[in-house]
């Protein structure tokens, strides 16, 4: 009996014991979790930020604009216009912050001191985009110029945007190229931004030049394909730029210089080189900070 006594209250208190080791890491108590770092807040929040309506589009400013904010304790009102309408915000001192697609018409603004912190940040290219049936037969054309020629003389529609934009820029510019000057039922004006002209022109079963971005993120309700690619004269180009505050002195020159400081960030930039691979299998936009123009496409 004293035996099985003490096999008993052996066994009770190497069970107490457990219990107790197991109560008390169940009631341990936890280290309090150190709360993420906030950003000071600045004096002055709110940024304007006048931009082209292909990075609004394609998305992208959804990536970057909330992470920046998130950063720098900083608000963005984005204002997505044509490259001319935003880069015209710019010369009257109604926007803080430009990021734009059009180097030459940009160089205006830099040569007259509209602008300062003109900074490189990322490229992708224009591509004429068409329905699969092709009835101007400009797959395969070795230029832009000899399709657009195509184009007219099969009196084919086509839609530009017509609003001044950087895209309106190029496909002037590639007008010219090919010694055309559009007018007729056939060439027809949206004026409105990329991701509408792609509408329309999918709607009547047209031709149009786009940014290869506002093309991918829309593709799935268009119609239209990928007919022209590839030449280098069809790069675009994107540079971001603080509106002069010594020239306006309402513009937010703290905020501008941070926004152009986090776009040009390695980090950031990296953020737009990674920006549509899960979606579309490629970038969208190709980062460029740090690096000249004219070894872009080399």
């Amino acid at each position: 009996m004293n035996k099985s006594f003490s096999r008993v209250r052996n066994f009770l208190a190497a069970s107490a014991a457990v219990l107790m080791l197991a109560g008390c890491g169940t009631a341990a108590p936890k280290a309090p979790e150190t709360p993420a770092a906030q950003p000071a807040k600045p004096s002055n929040p709110d940024v304007i930020l006048a931009t082209t309506t292909s990075t609004q589009d394609s998305g992208l400013l959804d990536v970057l604009v909330p992470d920046f904010e998130k950063k720098t304790g900083y608000k963005i009102k984005t204002i997505a216009v044509g490259t001319g309408q935003a880069l015209t915000m710019g010369e009257k001192g109604e926007a803080d912050v430009l990021l734009t697609h059009a180097p030459s018409s940009e160089k205006k603004l830099v040569d007259n001191k509209d602008v300062t912190n003109y900074q490189l940040v990322m490229h992708n290219d224009f591509v004429i985009v068409g329905p699969s049936a092709d009835p101007a037969k400009i797959k395969g054309k070795k230029t832009a110029a000899e399709a657009l020629k195509a184009i007219a003389d099969s009196q084919s529609i086509f839609v530009s945007r017509g609003d001044d934009s950087g895209t309106h820029k190029m496909e002037k510019s590639l007008w010219k190229q090919a010694k055309i000057e559009p007018k007729g039922a056939w060439y027809q004006e949206s004026g409105s931004g990329m991701g509408q002209t792609l509408n329309v022109a999918s709607e009547k079963g047209g031709y149009t030049l786009t940014d290869r971005a506002t093309y991918l993120a829309t593709k799935k309700n268009l119609k239209l394909d990928i007919l022209v690619e590839g030449e280098k004269s069809l790069l675009n180009i994107y540079h971001v730029m603080q509106v002069n505050p010594e020239k306006f002195s309402k513009v937010n020159k703290d905020g501008a210089k941070a926004f152009v400081d986090y776009l040009i960030n390695p980090d950031t930039q990296k953020k737009i080189g990674d920006f549509g691979k899960d979606k579309y299998g490629q970038s969208l936009f190709f980062p460029d900070a740090g690096k000249k123009e004219e070894d872009i496409g080399k």
